[in-house]
């Protein structure tokens, strides 16, 4: 925007370095963005499954419970908030974390954890 507004009022500079100028920064962005949108995903837990998506990638992926090597819950509390992370292993060498700022089912996930998986979670 800067130098949007500095090419309309004064265009101390010349035509050329706006352009490129703006076209490096539009692409910045671009990969900023792109690169946001990648991780992001959709997990959905149930019927003794759990799915991980990722529309971007592409991917898709059913876990069945039985697959679960372990999960474990951190809790970290950081100016007077509590701040929770589940992480999940899978057979295959994959994992997912999951907190609960980012998740609005997060206690969900982790009652649905307790109940079929929970031989597999890790004790301290």
């Amino acid at each position: 925007m800067y130098i949007l507004r500095d090419f309309a009022y004064t265009g101390s500079f010349g035509i050329w370095y706006y352009l490129i100028a703006c076209s490096i920064i539009t692409l910045v962005i671009l990969m900023l963005l792109v690169k946001m949108l990648a991780g992001y995903r959709f997990i959905t837990a149930g019927r003794d499954q759990i799915i991980v998506k990722l529309p971007l990638r592409g991917y898709s992926k059913t876990y069945p419970v039985s697959q679960i090597l372990a999960w474990e819950e951190e809790i970290v509390k950081a100016n007077k908030k509590e701040f929770r992370q589940v992480t999940i292993a899978f057979s295959d060498h994959q994992s997912i974390s999951v907190s609960n700022h980012e998740h609005e089912a997060y206690q969900d996930l982790v009652a649905y954890l307790a109940k079929k998986a929970g031989k597999q979670k890790v004790k301290k």
